[in-house]
């Protein structure tokens, strides 16, 4: 009888010969033959059992090794320019192993986020554990989803947590990398379609428990992409800055600054002083300083700061955490302009005749020290009466100037006219564990509206000084609307009752006009919304479009380096202009700012969505325990689909699906904006009271599903074709017999629609 090797024996030949491994190869070396075979697959079953081995295309490997060919991830390049990858077949426990990539003249250019296939070696006695030689590049960025893992027999599956995605996707055991089920992922393409037809995936990265409260930000945060780790090379650089002092700067610490923020503000890159002008040839004027950090002193071109920073874009906000462009080091220290301590700025000096009207300007680089580090809501408590220990001190001297000067530049901004949009801001408000406690609606305070005037007064004191001294900068740009877009406003608001004239250059009074003229109406909402989505998005740009909503001809970002990279930009570009330092706007940028541009326009859009998709999912959260219950709301929004609708209690949206209207079938006139029953000609469109119940809260995807129980009061028609309410719902086609009696419906419709406008006419 031959004798069957130990368990040990078994993993020290694994490890010895690791391109040998199948059972047969195992076999073979230990001289096994017959029915002794069975008791060698008896034990790798047992090794695999307990975990030493696991089975991969009928051959067996250590878990806590890597195999001899395997797949990587190419990492950044490090301090001294070496390459190393992250192995995505890692399935161990314990610390990930460190992979060396060997590169050679003649192979592939690599680069971050390329995957290679590979040949291991293994090395002994150094900082990292393989080498990789490279056989083949195999493809970048293959299609990434975030989902919960589900496990299954032969490996499991991921359910996507995004909205718009209905896949699941099949993940081989060998693809799992120790993923558990109920657990949320993140995975990318493996391959093509398995069986049926759903498409492969590979597990990259486990996210943990998905019900977890401060799991929703992190699962935007890997949805959208944002880099939410420092290196450790710009920590390093960071964590290396000084203190700066006057050298080279105007004083201006004895000048009372003071900073107003959020009272949860982690950071402070902007203060103000303002004051009555002096100067006799100007009554009733006033000065204005707004002071902002001096970021560019500290995060200069070209180093690991500046990379860093410009990757990322811009901060990311969300309710339980901020994903920063800087480092704390820098974001929330040297930088920050924190009361009572010396901190560099780039300041700008404004002065204002009595109606508001900028008669000059002048920047300065200096070193201030803030007086008061106050909040929104105890300034204004302040100037309405309600004053404490620490406001009563700045009071005269500093926070009455500041509302005086804002009463001027009111005055200004009423004949500039921006665009005026009501649409209340949510605030969501978490425990300290991460659960929702309540949503509101932000307040809109005097101290909020003063604060935006000046920084755009000297985000428009930066764009002009610039183009005065004929120096490279990225604009800040709004176009006016599209005229699809204008055309299908106006339709909106003619039908509503309001006039938007056609052939006139189109200007914001005429928008504030139409605004105005909705305000305190049932269609306030409707035409604010839709008037919101007539509006381009606004972007950055080196080329000067002027900034539409705003109504300027000439507009860029100043006030915010802290958190937004096209700010720096600005700043270096104004040290520059007046010869402040050698930290200035350098050729190698000038000659990219294009790419700049065009990249963080990108990352402050992915920004944005990645903070609504994670809004969306607390309210669901905070929602969920309320399902059965009816809430009252608006049609926000007309799909071929179905209506969504933005509930009055908290501004969630959620959506009414077509297949539950009625017992007809509804006609998507996506011209109009409209869902129009086959039968009866009952409409759904913009704007429309309802009542809806909620049915269905998804805290993971962010979906709410609604049943829609009246609208504008009117209980739902029942129609006579049972189409609207199957399973096909608003996808299906009514038979041919029904056309007449459709066109007959829409005239009554038509007609109906005229006279309810007639009679809101009357009534105002």
């Amino acid at each position: 009888m031959t004798r069957i090797p130990s368990k040990a024996e078994i993993l020290d030949w694994i490890s010895a010969h690791p391109t040998q491994t199948s059972k047969r190869d195992i076999a073979k070396a230990f001289g096994i033959k017959g029915a002794d075979r069975i008791d060698l697959k008896r034990l790798l079953k047992e090794l695999e059992a307990e975990g030493h081995l696991q089975k991969r295309n009928k051959t067996y490997r250590d878990p806590e090794q890597l195999p001899p060919v395997t797949v990587l991830l190419i990492k950044a390049p490090d301090e001294n320019g070496d390459l190393y990858a992250q192995p995505l077949e890692w399935h161990g426990e314990g610390i990930e192993p460190i992979v060396l990539v060997v590169t050679t003249p003649a192979g592939p250019a690599l680069g971050q986020g390329d995957r290679i296939l590979a040949r291991l070696s293994k090395v002994e006695g150094s900082d990292h554990h393989y080498e990789a030689r490279i056989i083949r590049r195999i493809g970048v960025n293959p299609k990434r989803v975030i989902g919960i893992f589900r496990k299954g027999a032969e490996g499991g599956r991921i359910v996507p947590i995004d909205k718009s995605s209905s896949n699941e996707w099949i993940v081989l055991e060998d693809a799992i990398q120790g993923a558990k089920d109920g657990e949320l992922v993140e995975a990318e393409q493996a391959g093509p379609k398995g069986r049926m037809g759903l498409p492969r995936a590979r597990v990259i990265n486990r996210l943990g428990d998905p019900s977890a409260p401060k799991a929703v930000s992190l699962i935007a945060i890997h949805q959208h992409g944002i880099p939410d780790d420092f290196p450790n090379k710009v920590v390093a650089e960071a964590d290396a800055a000084k203190p700066m002092g006057l050298s080279g700067r105007e004083d201006l610490r004895d000048m009372p600054l003071i900073t107003i923020d959020p009272a949860d503000a982690r950071d402070h890159d902007d203060a103000c002083y303002a004051e009555a002008d002096s100067d006799p040839k100007n009554p009733g004027g006033h000065i204005i300083w707004v002071a902002i950090a001096d970021v560019a002193a500290y995060v200069t071109t070209g180093s690991e700061l500046d990379r860093e920073a410009r990757k990322r874009g811009n901060s990311s906000y969300f309710p339980d955490r901020v994903v920063p462009m800087l480092p704390d080091r820098l974001s929330g220290d040297l930088c920050s302009l924190h009361e009572g301590v010396p901190r560099p700025c780039l300041a700008v000096r404004m002065q204002l005749d009595a109606e508001g009207n900028k008669l000059s300007h002048r920047f300065v680089r200096g070193l201030m020290r803030s007086q008061a580090s106050l909040h929104y809501a105890e300034v204004q408590d302040a100037m309405d009466g309600q004053v404490t220990d620490r406001t009563e001190h700045f009071l005269d001297p500093v926070i009455k100037p500041l509302y005086a000067a804002y009463a001027a530049l009111k005055k200004a901004r009423a004949k500039r006219e921006p665009l005026d949009l009501d649409l209340p801001e949510r605030k969501i408000v978490l425990s300290d564990s991460g659960q929702v406690t309540s949503v509101a609606f932000r307040d809109r305070l005097d101290a909020h509206k003063l604060i935006e005037e000046f920084m755009i007064l000297a985000n428009v004191a930066a764009a002009e000084t610039l183009i005065k001294k004929r120096s490279p900068l990225l604009f800040r740009v709004h176009e006016e609307p599209a005229p699809e877009k204008l055309e299908s406003l106006r339709e909106t608001a003619m039908a509503a009752g309001f006039p938007l004239a056609k052939g006139q250059v189109l200007q914001t009074k005429h928008l504030n006009a139409l605004l105005n003229g909705a305000a305190g109406t049932d269609d306030a909402e409707l035409i604010n919304i839709s008037t919101l989505r007539s509006m381009q998005q606004a972007y950055y740009t080196p080329e000067n479009f002027g900034h539409f909503g705003l109504a300027l001809r000439n507009y860029a970002h100043f006030t915010s380096p802290i958190r937004r990279y096209a700010d720096l930009i600005v700043h270096r570009s104004l040290v520059s202009a007046h010869g402040w330092g050698d930290d200035g706007l350098q050729p190698a940028e000038i000659e990219r700012l294009e790419e700049t541009a065009t990249h963080i326009s990108e990352t402050e859009r992915r920004s944005m969505i990645a903070e609504r998709d994670t809004t969306d999912r607390y309210l669901a959260s905070y929602l969920s325990e309320r399902v059965g219950t009816e809430f009252t709301g608006r049609i926000s929004g007309i799909a071929r689909f179905g209506a969504f609708v933005k509930m009055d209690e908290t501004g969630a949206d959620g959506l009414v699906p077509v297949r539950t209207i009625g017992r007809e079938f509804f006609h998507f006139d996506a011209e109009a904006g409209t869902l129009m029953g086959a039968d009866t000609g009952f409409t759904i469109s913009l704007g429309q009271r309802v009542t809806v119940r909620l049915t269905q809260a998804a805290p993971v995807t962010g979906g709410l599903e609604l049943e829609l129980l009246s609208i504008e009061d009117a209980d739902l028609p029942k129609g006579g074709f049972g189409g609207g309410g199957g399973k096909g719902g608003g996808r299906r086609r009514s038979p041919a017999g029904h056309t007449a009696k459709r066109k007959s419906s829409r005239s009554k419709h038509k007609t109906a629609k005229v006279k309810r406008k007639v009679e809101r006419n009357k009534r105002r």
